[in-house]
């Protein structure tokens, strides 16, 4: 599965736009739209139309994730929610966690439920995290599979 204009979106709500480099809740050196500058790569300033190519490319590394780990069937609602998930979260906390296992035991309510469990950065919940995976959550759950 791809994802959608309205999970790209939701991601692009959520991570907000920054021509400059900062650093994320996290403390990762960060520009465009969430993207974590990685070893060797050199960004201090971005436009717009560079940011949304990095977005593209790391959406595909979300869209991989999400691909290989989940076994269960999704519908593209619950397929965007769990990329926009993975994108912010990261690839090695979704594939240690309870969320994935709940879906890969068709429990997508539960699933749905998860999504409300990772809200913390470094121990401290962040509004804006919490802001962000409820609407993961409400999308996961438009059109269920429960």
């Amino acid at each position: 599965m791809k994802i959608s204009s309205k999970g790209l979106e939701l991601i692009k709500k959520y991570e907000g736009f920054s021509p400059q480099k900062y650093l994320c809740p996290a403390g990762k050196a960060t520009i465009g739209y969430g993207h974590v500058i990685q070893s060797g790569e050199t960004y201090t300033m971005l436009t717009e139309k560079e940011a949304l190519a990095l977005l593209d490319q790391d959406a595909d590394i979300a869209e991989n994730t999400v691909n290989n780990l989940v076994k269960a069937p999704l519908n593209q609602n619950q397929f965007d929610a769990l990329v926009s998930l993975v994108y912010n979260w990261g690839s090695g906390n979704f594939l240690r966690s309870q969320l994935l296992q709940k879906i890969n035991n068709n429990d997508y309510i539960g699933a749905r439920m998860g999504f409300l469990k990772v809200c913390k950065v470094r121990g401290k919940t962040i509004q804006g995290l919490v802001n962000r995976r409820v609407a993961e959550a409400n999308l996961f759950n438009e059109g269920n599979n429960a």
